[in-house]
């Protein structure tokens, strides 16, 4: 019994410390008029300039991860004649988050229910202000021939504090930012 109690302890505080964490919120949309069967092959477009504020190791972790991601789905890069262009942009933007809490103390209080002698009680705020990152990354994949934008994908993620293992993080979000390309096709691994 001690075993499992100890077991499912650390089971919930491990889930409990993984949901503390910012998540990645992703979305996607796609031009449901096209038909994704007939694309084959892809190329980057500008590639080198994901944005300035990310390091050149990290843009090249994002560069190879979307290749990986679109090898995976059956694609084969095609720099001379592809069918899609992937772009990749990464925007950093600081943030500044303003919460307060007001404490009230003393008898009464003018949002209390009730009232009885005593006079008003005082209150005090606090303001708490946290800055940080705001990231995005955006995957779009356009339509090589008709210069069309046919399905962009988007990861943003509050950014608290460096990634620790980067090699890890990134391909994983790239994957989960383009889990639903091509549309209406199951995954490929």
């Amino acid at each position: 019994m001690k075993k499992y109690l100890r077991i499912s302890t650390l089971l919930l505080t491990a889930a409990y410390l993984i949901s503390c964490g910012p998540s990645l919120k992703v979305s996607s949309d796609y031009d449901k008029s096209v038909n994704f069967d007939q694309y084959k092959t892809f190329a980057l477009y500008r590639s080198d300039s994901i944005h300035d504020a990310i390091s050149p190791l990290n843009q090249q972790r994002i560069v190879s991860a979307v290749k990986d991601e679109m090898v995976k789905k059956g694609f084969q890069e095609n720099t001379s004649n592809p069918d899609v262009m992937v772009n990749i942009t990464a925007i950093l933007q600081n943030r500044v988050a303003v919460s307060s809490t007001t404490d009230y103390y003393g008898y009464g209080g003018m949002y209390r229910p009730y009232y009885w002698g005593g006079g008003m009680g005082t209150s005090s705020t606090n303001y708490n202000v946290q800055h940080y990152k705001d990231g995005s990354l955006i995957i779009d994949v356009i339509d090589a021939n008709s210069k069309k934008l046919v399905w962009q994908g988007t990861g943003n993620k509050e950014i608290d504090k460096p990634v620790k293992d980067p090699d890890t993080v990134i391909p994983k979000a790239v994957a989960s930012i383009m889990e639903s390309f091509p549309p209406g096709k199951a995954k490929k691994s």
